[in-house]
């Protein structure tokens, strides 16, 4: 029972020396690429470059003690920073405290909605989000957050809430661009742009194994830190307008207090529950994604918990909201890591990177954390998806656009309540008008399908319909219309037989349709019969007075249905010719 809440003692009583050789080898590799990220992040934030790696220590900590996924790497992500900044910024100007504390309350409140929703096992409403929703969603996060970091690739002085403010006022700084800067800029983009694709290939071109290859790649933003700080020391670039990072607090995280101000809390708590939503969202799908590579499995709900308890922490340390990230998940299951662990001994590679390195970073550039970013995040941008959709579904299509659309031109917040309230809609309304098709039988066979697909039986005086959704109240007026439409048009019509193989439920509406079709039916000489009834459907019409009033039967098959019905008036007819085949349904 405890092991289910705390998941670390579980995979703690087989804990061994293999075990931790290997956590601690994906430790040292992930730290070495999470300091010059988290302090990336934090710039896209809008906070000091050292609450990005006091949101590194404690949050992986008690990831590592709730969690269930054995790689996941917990920390400051690119569209939660970019969701923070949007938030704290609607109630406080970057650079003060009251931001900062803004930043630290909505992890609190992020940590807090994330925990009761695992304790209430509430998981499942992340599905409210769908996958089109939050492809759109991301890829437009994307570009506001690699336009956001232009300014200080240039040099200059920009803003903008979005995409068309950012424009402008990118187009109307241009001329005072820092051309420093800008050596600086262009130079580590293009080097993190080749370490992403190139510097795999040309390290094993240099006899180095494939792993150790990748592994050495995957520093590659290091390797920019470490070569732009030499570059600001030896041409004194901090005299031409560099603009650096400056003097980092040396030690390990504060403890901080989320604001109890209830009108700040008022003004944050929709951004919080977004922020919870989308990182868990992100956070599961990734956690997901690796543990299927092992066969492990992964428990939603105590993600949401462990998540939660990782933003608590986080709040308390004076960090902001965390959730998993790929990135760095993907280099931890790539170097091994086989236990939550790993991200513990993290923490400690952070921590001690807070306590002795961060006067070595007073000299890095920014540019060079935005080059950092913008790298990150363009990985994100999708640009075959739309057309996947165009020519899968029109209706996912339309939600994909809605949400990067919105979200370029609204923000980050209401790109997301848009995708996600045009989603609802556009399910209703399917929901609302499900897929029913007349079926005749496919000759020497008991198999049914589509009149209008394929080459079948059928008789004049039996109309079999088969229903494809569950009857509910969205749709069971629709359904009443459309049998006795297809009953008007055909006259010699002496059954109708609901083929209900696709009918997960009946609420009481589309019970009350059901007996409306069966009176209409009977007042015009028609027999109703059902086939194919599922058993949790049957067992609660079986409840109700339904079956006795029904004036035809219920079949266990459409083939005994149908059989049944047609030896009233004569034999099947021949197959005719209909639209030509468009393939299975």
């Amino acid at each position: 029972m405890l092991s289910r809440y705390f998941p670390i003692l579980e995979w703690g009583r087989t804990y061994n020396r293999s075990v931790l050789s290997h956590d601690l080898l994906a430790a040292v590799i992930v730290t070495i690429m999470l300091i010059p990220q988290s302090l990336a992040y934090a710039l896209l934030a809008g906070l000091p470059p050292v609450v990005g790696l006091y949101a590194s220590i404690l949050p992986l900590v008690l990831y590592a003690i709730f969690g269930t996924s054995r790689t996941l790497a917990v920390g400051p992500v690119a569209v939660v920073s970019l969701m923070t900044a949007s938030a704290a910024g609607a109630v406080a100007d970057q650079g003060t405290a009251a931001y900062l504390e803004a930043a630290i309350t909505l992890a609190f409140l992020s940590g807090i909605m994330l925990a009761v929703l695992g304790l209430l096992r509430a998981g499942f409403l992340a599905n409210l989000l769908s996958h089109p929703v939050i492809s759109g969603f991301i890829t437009a996060s994307g570009i506001l957050i690699a336009t956001s970091q232009l300014k200080h690739i240039f040099g200059i002085s920009a803003g903008g809430d979005n995409w068309p403010e950012m424009l402008g006022s990118l187009a109307r700084s241009f001329g005072d661009t820092n051309s420093w800067t800008l050596a600086i800029g262009i130079p580590a983009t293009l080097f993190l742009f080749w370490v992403r694709k190139g510097a795999k290939p040309a390290l094993q071109g240099m006899g180095l194994p494939a792993r150790a290859a990748e592994m050495v790649a995957k520093a590659g933003p290091v390797a920019a830190v470490a070569l732009t700080i030499l570059a600001v020391l030896a041409f004194d670039l901090d005299g031409r307008g560099v603009s650096l990072v400056g003097a980092i607090p040396q030690g390990l995280p504060p403890f901080a207090m989320p604001s109890t101000d209830i009108s700040l809390i008022e003004k944050l708590w929709v951004p919080a529950l977004l922020i919870s939503i989308i990182g868990f969202v992100e956070s599961v799908s990734v956690a997901q994604t690796l543990a299927a590579k092992r066969r492990q499995r992964i428990a939603p709900d105590q993600e949401l918990i462990g998540l939660g308890a990782a933003n608590i922490a986080s709040a308390f340390s004076g960090g902001y909201p965390v959730t998993g990230g790929f990135a760095r998940s993907a280099v931890n299951f790539d170097a091994g890591a086989q236990t939550p662990a790993a991200g513990a001994y993290t923490a400690i590679g952070i921590a001690f990177a807070t306590l002795f390195l961060t006067p070595l970073l007073f000299n890095l550039p920014i540019a060079t954390l935005a080059a950092t970013i913008i790298v990150a995040v363009l990985s994100l941008v999708d640009l075959k998806t739309p057309g996947q959709l165009w020519r899968y579904s029109k209706a996912d299509f339309a939600a994909h656009v809605v949400t990067i659309v919105c979200t370029l031109l609204a923000g980050v917040e209401l790109g997301v309540i848009a995708g996600v309230a045009l989603g609802l809609l556009l399910y209703l309304w399917r929901a609302s008008r499900p897929h029913a098709a007349i079926v005749g039988r496919v000759p020497e066979t008991e198999h049914f399908r589509n009149v209008e697909r394929h080459k079948v039986f059928t008789v004049p005086h039996v109309l079999s319909i088969r229903i494809d959704e569950a009857l509910t109240y969205l749709n069971a007026r629709w359904l009443e219309e459309y049998v006795l439409e297809q009953v008007a048009d055909r006259p010699a019509v002496r059954h109708v037989i609901l083929m209900c193989s696709a009918v997960n439920e009946v609420d009481a509406s589309g019970l009350e349709s059901l007996e409306a079709i069966s009176h209409r039916l009977a007042d015009g000489g028609i027999c109703l019969h059902l086939s194919e009834v599922k058993g949790p459907v049957m067992d609660r019409l079986k409840r109700t007075d339904f079956l006795d009033e029904l004036n035809g039967k219920v079949f266990l098959s459409q083939d005994q249905a149908f059989a049944q019905a047609s030896k009233d008036t004569g034999e099947p007819r021949a197959p005719t010719d209909h639209d030509a085949a468009r393939g299975l349904i």
